[in-house]
């Protein structure tokens, strides 16, 4: 083995090792030694020596910290001590803590869009048609309601009346003594107060049979009653049917006796009078005149005390009615009585044979006076019989239409009995 090795020039020197290395030995020429070392020779302890790892110390290394930081709380190492650790893991388990509590109060909404149908809202719109009685519009089942008329009473003992403001029609004649009654038509209103209610006419009946309407009164003429029975006319007499009348104690009898709508048409269900089978007015829209040719309108009926005269008033386009040379009020309102149309038929009248009951031709024709929008028109009425409907026609034969609204219609012997003014 010595003999295959070959001399240095230089004797062969351990290498010191390096402070951060742990190499082996290198052989090398030593300078002052003549003789050369085999790997053998090499002392042993030198080997282990220059075998032997060296551990160094390594100092934590410092990081420099700016100047101008003043609050200084620790100084930061690599590697960190375990101190440090501990401190850096409670700030992370914190500032992990905190992280999660904001995303679980801050949740992101996630909005999932889906394809739904197309959903339709049905716009139920009320529907209304114009009442057969009056021309107003009225939900439709009205109209399939009964027309109820009552007679009211217009002596001086029994205003200002109750409910008449209310009525779709009124009619207008003079009972006996000159002194005139109502009958008041209802359907499409309902007042809970009508009256004074008194006694029946052959001529109102009739005007009532044209509406086939149920008919409220208190006793009658001998003549009226008969009619009643013989003429199937839908009585409410309240002399059978107390029940449904009642008297005030604030005015003295006969002027006291009064009702309800709603109670009259419970005594028309009782007795099967659930519908009316008319023919109503023709109807048309209002047309109020710019330049009125009859703001004034008298009917001279039979004396000062039952008189009547209009005032027409553009901004309502309706006639305030007064009677006796005084407003004419009704007592549940307080409000002056004003019709959207007053017509004045024109047709015979005389006396019963007793010479006190009136007696009006009410079947055949005569003369019309139609006065509404501020305008009046010259035309006909006609009857042809006491069931039957009143017909009105223009000068020319064309149907007369008048607007929706109350109608007020009186009866006059004469066509000087009314008179106008623009």
């Amino acid at each position: 083995m010595i003999n295959d090795f070959k001399p240095f020039k230089k004797t062969p020197k351990l290498l010191e090792a390096e402070t951060d290395s742990t190499d082996a030995f290198t052989p090398t020429n030593d300078e002052t030694s003549d003789k050369f070392q085999t790997p053998e020779e090499v002392n042993a302890a030198d080997i282990v020596q220059a075998t032997t790892p060296v551990t160094t110390k390594i100092e934590p290394k410092k990081f420099d910290v700016p100047a101008n930081f003043k609050k200084k709380r620790f100084s930061l190492t690599w590697p960190p001590t375990k101190k440090q650790l501990i401190i850096a893991a409670a700030v992370l388990l914190i500032i992990g803590g905190g992280t999660g509590y904001w995303f679980n109060t801050h949740k992101a909404k996630v909005v999932v869009i889906t394809k739904k149908a197309a959903v339709i809202k049905k716009i139920v719109v009320p529907v209304t048609v114009p009442s057969t009685l009056s021309g107003l519009l009225v939900n439709p089942s009205i109209n399939q309601g009964p027309v109820t008329g009552v007679m009211i009473e217009n002596s001086q003992d029994a205003r200002p009346q109750s409910g008449l403001s209310s009525a779709g029609v009124v009619f207008e004649a003079i009972a006996e003594g000159g002194i005139t009654r109502f009958l008041a038509l209802f359907q499409d209103t309902a007042p809970d107060n009508v009256g004074p209610i008194r006694s029946a006419r052959p001529y109102y009946v009739q005007w009532a049979l044209g509406f086939d309407a149920g008919y409220a009164h208190v006793g009658g003429s001998p003549e009226a009653i008969a009619d009643i029975r013989d003429w199937g006319v839908r009585d409410l007499d309240q002399f059978y049917n107390g029940a449904s009348y009642h008297r005030i104690s604030s005015r003295a009898a006969p002027h006291n006796v009064y009702t309800a709508i709603a109670t009259l048409n419970d005594l028309e269900a009782s007795k099967g009078y659930t519908s009316s089978n008319f023919t109503g007015f023709v109807r048309k829209a209002e047309a109020p005149s710019k330049v009125p040719t009859a703001s004034t309108i008298n009917f001279s009926i039979s004396g000062p005390l039952y008189n009547v005269s209009y005032t027409y008033s553009a901004a309502t386009n309706s006639y305030l009615r007064s009677e006796g040379g005084e407003t004419h009020i009704d007592a549940n309102t307080g409000v002056q009585i004003s019709p959207k149309v007053v017509i004045g038929l024109v047709m015979p009248y005389s006396l019963e044979a007793d010479g006190q009951h009136s007696v009006y031709s009410t079947i055949g024709s005569g003369p019309a006076y139609f006065f509404q929008d501020g305008m009046l028109t010259i035309g006909q009425w006609s009857k042809s019989s006491g069931a039957s409907q009143f017909s009105f026609t223009d000068s020319a034969g064309s149907v007369v239409k008048l607007n929706p609204g109350q109608t007020w219609i009186t009866a006059l012997a004469n066509v000087t009995d009314i008179t106008y003014a623009p």
